[in-house]
């Protein structure tokens, strides 16, 4: 069985091969077959029903459709008032009604619930180094929740329980669609027939996984059986992201933030025309890929955790206390004289250079005891106690 934090970046990849599955990601179909025993860990019903007992997840987040529709709320929840706020509540046996007639149930953002879909999506983000979602999808029977479609992120599905026939058609009429397009009446692809074109077609079983990059359609169907998966959406950087974070340097240009002369001469608007043209290009020229992308990777946002008691009482952990490291990307450390300087979540923090070592082991080991980090970093247990009594409190580890 694999651990759920390795699932992408070790199972997957061992699988598909690292190098060619970052390559092949957004851009080509991917299959796997991983085997039911590496995904049995996710998610189980037993698991499912204790987080709609437990955590009451109301529509939106929890949604049913069936035959490309989806199902009036009115038909599987009911009101309810809780701390005095006006709620949908599921009610048990309106769900089982609308599951056994074939609709399908989405529960949305189930990362955030549930800690083993949490941490297969934390390492797909760490391989992928993007922003990454999980979505559940469970349906009965032989019908369809989703009429034919594409989705405007990168989709990688595990098959947990049961099978589903799966059509692959490719991208369509419109390459590298986005959810905020000029244009969305683009049409899937077709053979010279007229038939919907289709790159792949089977039945997913447990432990097997797919890649559908972003634009791609899709005809997804029921089997006659039970089948619960999980997809795993994540969007790319694109131009547009590039180009959003040219715009915003714009502010700090006087020329930029000067009123344009609607009413001069044309030949003062065309001056002022092409002082803005040459500005911008030499900004454009300044703003590098590489600068980008890494300035995105230090506003990666920490997935949300606590670690009570230990960063209220700033006590200092034992030598087999378990130290877990928070951000999800490992951040580069830079130097500042005799400080070091870490970049998480937007906020940079500075420290003393005997962090430095304790820092970069837990960032690449994640998760170990006090006394395996101070091995690791090769410095005294106290010592490295003393550091992660100092990085628990600015919540950069959780220690249990």
């Amino acid at each position: 069985m694999s651990e759920p934090g390795h699932l992408f970046t070790r199972t997957l990849s061992d699988v598909v091969g690292r190098e060619a599955l970052t390559t092949r990601l957004s851009e080509e179909f991917v299959f796997a077959d991983l085997g039911a025993e590496a995904v049995r860990s996710l998610l189980t019903f037993d698991d499912l029903n204790r987080l709609l007992a437990t955590c009451s997840p109301e529509p939106p987040r929890l949604r049913l459709h069936r035959n490309g529709s989806p199902v009036p709320v009115e038909r599987y929840t009911e009101s309810a008032t809780s701390s005095r706020t006006a709620r949908r509540v599921v009610r048990p046996e309106a769900l089982y009604r609308e599951l056994r007639a074939g609709a399908s149930l989405v529960l949305d953002g189930l990362d955030r619930m549930h800690p083993p879909v949490g941490e297969a999506a934390d390492d797909l983000m760490r391989l992928v180094r993007e922003r990454a979602q999980a979505n559940l999808y469970l349906i009965w029977g032989e019908s369809r929740g989703f009429d034919t479609h594409w989705d405007d992120h990168d989709t990688v599905i595990v098959q947990v329980e049961g099978t589903k026939h799966w059509q692959v058609h490719g991208p369509g009429s419109r390459p590298y669609p986005m959810k905020n397009d000029v244009d969305h009446a683009h049409t899937p692809p077709r053979d010279a027939d007229g038939e919907l074109h289709t790159v792949w077609e089977g039945v997913l079983r447990p432990g097997q996984v797919i890649h559908v990059p972003r634009g791609w359609w899709h005809t997804v169907t029921g089997t006659g059986e039970v089948s619960m998966h999980l997809t795993f959406g994540f969007t790319r950087a694109t131009g547009v992201e590039w180009a959003d974070a040219l715009v915003r340097r714009l502010f700090g240009e006087e020329v930029f933030r000067r009123d344009l002369p609607r009413f001069a001469e044309p030949e003062v608007r065309r001056k002022h025309q092409g002082e803005l043209v040459a500005r911008l290009v030499e900004l454009a020229e300044e703003t590098d890929l590489d600068g980008f992308l890494a300035e995105r990777d230090a506003r990666f946002p920490r997935r949300t955790s606590f670690s009570l008691p230990w960063p209220v009482e700033e006590r200092v952990p034992g030598a087999q206390a378990r130290v877990e490291f928070v951000p999800i990307l490992p951040p580069p450390l830079t130097w500042e004289g005799e400080r070091v300087v870490v970049t998480v979540g937007g906020r940079r923090y500075r420290f003393p250079a005997v962090v430095a070592p304790v820092l970069e082991a837990v960032a690449l080991h994640r998760e170990l005891t006090v006394a395996a980090l101070a091995e690791h970093a090769g410095v005294e247990a106290d010592q490295a106690a003393q550091v992660v009594s100092v990085l628990a409190r600015h919540h950069l580890v959780l220690v249990r």
